[in-house]
């Protein structure tokens, strides 16, 4: 295979008008709610230009309805008849330009067989003879190392030409029909509509990123007890055995919304008055809806994770071996970083973004 040439200059800015735009970003939640102020600021920029994601199945709903998508492109996980058929859906499409967002050995074979004129990296991926161009680091493109991962996303937009500028928010719509679910289903459990709550997600991918789920049982009497919100448990399907530990530490069945599809999650954490949880997907629909939301951070980077663009407090103790990989604790014989969070730290972050919350209604007359 040849080398890949050299990237014309503004790829982006010269498509011809009403070009088809092919995002390939499979997984995850978050990291799907992440590429969207990528996807607003290419089409603030160039309304004409067609975008188009490719994401895995399951997390399909966390890009519906949003209005700077042409439409959003589904494969199921494992399945070789579907593998094929997206395959040729999108070379039928003739896409443009195709960005592979994230690396893996999947996407990057959907890149190369896209069709499309212009394939590119975001970063310096492996395989790169299946790029018609290289695209630098990012900290090449922006000049600094830090950045936070929606900034790193808008790397290779910048490469390409997009001009650099303020970046806008995460963007998630919920649905009319979750609302009406979540609604039901918030009643059903205890919660009726006058209510105020608070949404607890104590799951998270690692164990390295779970703080202990005693803790949460406090803070769910202290949500209760101090702000007179009803502590509500929630988290992603597959991790309900943990919730069982927080109603055990708590003494009774806390209401829990379980299991919800992503689009009804989006509703509960919408009409909540506040957000605490681990770093995972569910902080993002939260940056997303504005939400205010308190995320504690263990083994992961929050300079890089934080919530993008709206209102909330990082609980995270320093430690020199932080970030890690987070898939053991490299430096003790269990997680300090996450384990060392204390529950007053937790409060403290509750109290003063209600208290923000409280000024700026009170500021706009509410």
């Amino acid at each position: 295979m040849s080398e890949p040439r050299e990237a014309p200059p503004k790829i982006l800015e010269n498509l011809p008008r009403n070009s088809r735009v092919l995002l390939i970003r499979l997984r995850s939640l978050g990291d799907a709610l992440l590429l969207t102020p990528a996807i607003r600021a290419v089409k603030q920029w160039r309304p004409d230009l067609r975008i188009s994601v490719l994401l895995y199945e399951e997390f399909g709903p966390i890009l519906q309805e949003n209005p700077d998508l042409e439409e959003v492109l589904t494969l199921k996980k494992g399945g070789l008849l579907s593998l094929l058929s997206i395959q040729r859906q999108i070379r039928k499409q003739k896409f443009e330009t195709c960005f592979n967002m994230h690396g893996g050995t999947l996407s990057t074979f959907l890149t190369w067989t896209s069709g499309a004129r212009h394939r590119l990296p975001a970063g310096p991926f492996p395989y790169p003879w299946a790029y018609t161009a290289l695209t630098p680091p990012g900290g090449e493109v922006l000049g600094r190392d830090r950045m936070h991962t929606v900034e790193y996303q808008l790397c290779v937009f910048y490469w390409a030409g997009l001009p650099q500028g303020e970046i806008p928010p995460l963007t998630l719509v919920p649905q009319e029909g979750a609302r009406r679910s979540v609604r039901e289903k918030l009643a059903a459990a205890g919660v009726s509509e006058s209510e105020r709550y608070a949404v607890l997600v104590p799951a998270a991918r690692d164990f390295t990123m779970e703080w202990p789920f005693e803790r949460y049982a406090a803070i769910a009497r202290y949500l209760r007890e101090k702000h007179g919100l009803v502590p509500v448990l929630d988290s992603l399907p597959g991790e309900e055995e943990k919730l069982d530990l927080v109603d055990k530490a708590y003494g009774e069945r806390l209401p829990r919304l379980v299991p919800l599809g992503i689009s009804e999650l989006a509703a509960l954490i919408e009409g909540a008055a506040i957000f605490v949880g681990n770093d995972s997907g569910p902080v993002h629909m939260a940056a997303a809806l504005q939400c205010p939301a308190v995320v504690l951070y263990g083994s992961s980077d929050s300079s890089v994770w934080r919530p993008w663009k709206s209102p909330h407090v990082v609980v995270q103790n320093p430690y020199d071996c932080n970030p890690c990989r987070g898939d053991r604790c490299y430096a003790f014989e269990r997680p300090e970083c996450i384990l060392s969070i204390r529950e007053e730290q937790v409060q403290s972050a509750i109290d003063s973004l209600l208290a923000e919350e409280t000024a700026e209604q009170k500021k706009n007359g509410g």
